[in-house]
């Protein structure tokens, strides 16, 4: 699979995302339901705890990949859903924390919402990766 960034302005790189991605030579796609601070029993975790919500949320995106024999290199499309933007914002360096290693910037939405499914949920993450 061959990606391709398209950036016509930088400024989405300082916040580790491309505008766009041109993705060439796929075989397969993976399209994950999003991922929130849930345990293997999907109880929900770290209330009022926006940085291991997020942290465990990514764990748990990282964990469907895997069981699909993919990591966060082969995201290709992310949606961010957060009940407070700037708190978000203030720990995005989980962010660059999982995906600066494997140089990948897919593009990103990020999304404020009143409320998630589960009301102690303050973070979820949906993505599309291909290989």
């Amino acid at each position: 699979m061959n990606r391709t960034p398209v950036n016509p302005w930088p400024w989405s790189l300082n916040f580790g995302y491309n505008q766009a991605e041109i993705v060439e030579g796929s075989s397969r796609q993976l399209i994950c339901a999003g991922q929130t601070s849930v345990d293997a029993e999907g109880k929900p975790q770290h209330a009022n705890d926006m940085r291991n919500q997020m942290i465990l949320a990514l764990d748990n995106l990282e964990a469907v990949l895997s069981a699909a024999d993919m990591g966060l290199a082969n995201i290709v499309r992310l949606s961010v859903y957060t009940t407070d933007v700037d708190e978000t914002m203030k720990n995005f360096d989980v962010f660059g924390a999982r995906f600066g290693p494997v140089n990948s910037a897919p593009p990103m939405t990020l999304l404020g919402v009143s409320r998630l499914a589960v009301t102690s949920l303050m973070f979820e993450i949906e993505a599309t990766a291909a290989d």
